[in-house]
């Protein structure tokens, strides 16, 4: 099974970081960034803001490393961490599953 892993940063640096953290640590195949405009609730407020959204490419199995690396790595106090499991293309999720480490 594979999984997107879905969250948002207050910027290019923090989110090529924690894209890079995740890469390297072999917990995601690849990670997308594109700038976004967010509009939301916070503290009883709408807030207005660009932000960067990070779609994680990974394993299910990988799902709670992924998540557990962006709350660690994460600026915002409540980071948006959202999981969709996924099908596609088979080449391209047995490349996903060659380059994510496996859980033992």
């Amino acid at each position: 099974m594979f999984a997107i892993v879905y969250t948002t940063t207050k910027d290019k640096e923090e989110a090529k970081r924690i894209a890079s953290a995740l890469v390297e640590q072999k917990l995601a195949a690849c990670v997308n960034m594109h700038p976004i405009d967010s509009v939301y609730v916070w503290e009883g407020k709408v807030e207005e803001e660009p932000e960067i959204a990070l779609s994680i490419k990974t394993t299910s199995d990988m799902i709670t490393p992924v998540t557990t690396c962006i709350q660690n790595m994460h600026s915002y106090d409540l980071p948006a961490i959202i999981c969709w499991k996924i099908d596609g293309e088979n080449e391209y999720l047995e490349w996903i599953a060659e380059t994510v480490k496996k859980i033992n």
